[in-house]
C-alpha cells in the first residue's frame, strides 16, 4: 500500500493562500489522497479555511484528501501539543504565518520608518520593516524547526513567510 503524503500548513488562517496552494496540490495525482493538517492560532480563521478547503476537496478532488485542523490554543502546553500533532509525520510543511497580524504589526512596519522619512514599498522583506518582521518571526520559526526535528525530520519546509 502506498504512503499518502501529509501536508501541514502553518498559518492556515491565511485562507487565500490555503485555497491557492492546497487547491493546486489537489490537481496533482500524487497529492490527491493527502492528509492535510491546517494549523493556526485564530480559531475563526482556521475554521473558515477548513470550510473552503473541504469545499474544494469535494468539488475538484472527489473528497479524496483528509483535512484536519489544529488550533494553537491559549494554553502554551496545549498549543505546543497541537502544533506537534499538525507537524507529526509531515512530508511537506507550508509556512505562511504572520506574527503579530496585519494590525498592528504590518501597519507599524510601514508607519515607523515613514515617520523618520524612510519610504518603502515592501515592508515585509526589505529595509527596516523587513527587520521588524524578522525580529517577530524568527523565534517562532525556530520553534517550528525544533518541532520538525523531533516529529518530522525528513519533511520539506516550504517557507512563504
Amino acid at each position: 500500500m502506498a504512503h499518502n503524503a501529509k501536508i501541514s500548513f502553518m498559518g492556515a488562517g491565511s485562507t487565500v493562500f490555503v485555497k491557492n496552494v492546497l487547491g493546486d496540490c489537489m490537481f496533482k495525482e500524487a497529492l490527491k489522497d493527502a492528509e492535510i493538517a491546517l494549523y493556526d492560532i485564530d480559531a475563526t480563521r482556521l475554521m473558515e479555511s477548513e470550510k473552503v478547503l473541504n469545499s474544494l476537496n469535494h468539488s475538484i478532488n472527489e473528497g479524496r484528501a483528509t483535512v484536519r485542523t489544529y488550533l494553537g490554543a491559549e494554553n502554551r502546553k496545549e498549543a505546543l501539543r497541537n502544533r506537534k500533532k499538525a507537524l507529526k509525520g509531515a512530508d511537506f510543511v507550508v509556512n505562511a504565518i504572520q506574527v503579530g497580524g496585519y494590525e498592528p504589526s504590518t501597519v507599524i512596519d510601514f508607519e515607523i520608518p515613514k515617520k523618520y522619512g524612510l519610504r518603502q514599498t515592501i515592508a515585509d522583506t526589505l529595509g527596516i520593516g523587513g527587520i521588524f518582521r524578522a525580529l517577530r518571526t524568527i523565534p517562532v520559526m525556530l520553534d517550528f524547526a525544533r518541532d520538525l526535528e523531533e516529529v518530522s525530520p525528513d519533511a520539506w519546509f516550504l517557507n512563504y513567510t
